[in-house]
């Protein structure tokens, strides 16, 4: 699983740089584990050429089980029996008068836990992309209710392949609200005011001198999982953060 792990680390990092490409400046914010394990899915479909090309953007050992690690992998994020709450789903919907393998679904469910739920597509896209939207909304506790947009399917869809995921954690250190107050945050472009936390307390901290940023860890409660931010000094420009993310 290590090498899996750092395949997916290669891949967000490769991928940030590319979404970043077009206007530096813009939040972005993705989950590459659910890009990386619904694209794996279709790796698991790919053959010859299509496969080679698949596995290289995805940064993929070819010499290992790919999805029997991404199994171990999945199985340890959704782990019960923790102090947070995060939990991936991943599920395909495809079109009812396509023949999809017996072998294919059911290996979907094994190392993915993902159900091929058959939807006709070519009779109401529409009304598929709502029962879709409604499935993501389950999983994500409500806070996500239309991640398939208008038109984003149609009568010649023949497959949709979906991975929602939700999180939620207490800090190990709680923030006070009476302490929060607005304060100068600087953007590439301008200063704004926001609601800033503020807390006493240890944290681990680090400096990386090649981008002239500071990085803190943010454990979240008995310091199972944590937020890492990075922080550059304030003559530092967000670009090289990003040009220099194998760091």
């Amino acid at each position: 699983m290590d090498d899996l792990c750092e395949a997916n680390g290669t891949f967000a990092i490769s991928l940030l740089k590319m979404l970043g490409e077009e206007d530096s400046s813009r939040n972005i914010f993705f989950s590459p584990l659910s890009i990386d394990s619904a694209l794996a899915m279709v790796l698991m479909g790919a053959k010859g050429n299509t496969e080679a090309q698949m596995s290289e953007a995805l940064c993929l050992n070819k010499d290992g089980d790919v999805h029997r690690s991404f199994q171990t992998l999945l199985s340890e994020v959704n782990k019960t029996g923790t102090q947070y709450f995060l939990r991936t789903a991943n599920r395909l919907f495809g079109e009812e008068t396509c023949d999809f393998l017996p072998a294919f679904k059911e290996s979907c469910q094994k190392f993915y836990q993902a159900e091929l739920e058959e939807l006709s597509f070519a009779k109401d896209s529409e009304d598929c992309r709502k029962h879709i939207n409604d499935w993501v909304t389950e999983r994500t506790e409500g806070k996500i209710s239309e991640v398939l947009s208008a038109g984003t399917v149609n009568s010649l869809t023949k497959l949709v392949l979906v991975n929602a995921i939700y999180f939620k954690g207490k800090w190990n250190e709680q923030f006070d609200r009476k302490y929060t107050r607005g304060m100068p945050f600087k953007t590439n472009e301008e200063k704004k005011t926001v609601q800033m936390m503020f807390k006493h307390a240890k944290f681990n901290m680090g400096y990386v001198d090649e981008v002239h940023t500071q990085v803190l860890e943010l454990p979240y409660m008995e310091e199972e999982l944590s937020m890492v931010i990075l922080l550059p000094d304030d003559n530092t420009d967000l670009t090289v953060i990003k040009a220099r993310g194998e760091l």
